[in-house]
């Protein structure tokens, strides 16, 4: 006669693992960066698509919000802005200082150029210099706000582009970042320094000492 010893059933407390799953699925997970549900938000690949959804999210806000005669020409700056405020989370130049002192500062620089010296040849010249002066005394260094004066020059603007389209894309942009963060495990929320200066000190770039 044959004994079998009879199964025992699994004691409280034990981990029941789940069952191997096949091969083609397997590889399919370590092709896609994940092995398990659990570990999809350490995919590379699930990290850049969330990236790249949240900016979209915040561009097309910005363009929903604007008024019909706002040419989409206006927020190329924010196209910058959003690989920041999206890609490099943490970034000096991404915290709200850099963000709104830059693009503000440099819309008003590039617009006071234009109301008083035209839209020459020269004029674009010293409205980029003025607005790295600003950016670099201020501490609001946001490279994508350095194309504001000559946005601004170009489309002829006013004192009322301020509102629309700079400040109304900025905040749209920095609102869908704040949310977009919070919703992804591990992520750093934005903002993480409100108050950060972008560089950290004046000479910081070019200068050893």
């Amino acid at each position: 006669m044959n004994y079998r010893i009879p199964e025992s059933p699994p004691r409280a407390g034990f981990l029941m693992l789940p069952p191997p799953p096949s091969s083609e699925v397997f590889l399919l997970a370590r092709l896609l960066g994940f092995y398990t549900i659990d570990l999809m938000h350490r995919s590379p690949i699930i990290r850049l698509l969330w990236c790249a959804f949240g900016a979209a999210a915040g561009i097309g806000l910005a363009l929903l919000l604007s008024s019909p005669p706002a040419s989409p020409l206006f927020f190329a700056s924010l196209g910058g802005s959003a690989v920041f405020l999206f890609g490099l989370t943490r970034a000096p130049a991404a915290q709200p200082r850099a963000l709104l002192g830059g693009h503000l500062g440099g819309a008003l620089i590039g617009i006071a150029c234009y109301q008083f010296f035209g839209d020459a040849l020269w004029v674009y010249i010293l409205a980029q210099v003025l607005v790295l002066w600003y950016m670099l005394f201020t501490g609001t260094v946001h490279p994508p706000a350095g194309a504001n004066p000559i946005i601004m020059i170009h489309g002829n603007c006013n004192i009322l582009a301020l509102w629309e389209p700079v400040l109304v894309g900025v905040l749209s942009l920095a609102l869908v970042a704040a949310i977009w963060s919070r919703l992804y495990p591990g992520l750093s929320h934005y903002p993480v320094a409100w108050l950060d200066r972008s560089p950290p000190s004046l000479f910081w770039g070019g200068w050893d000492k």
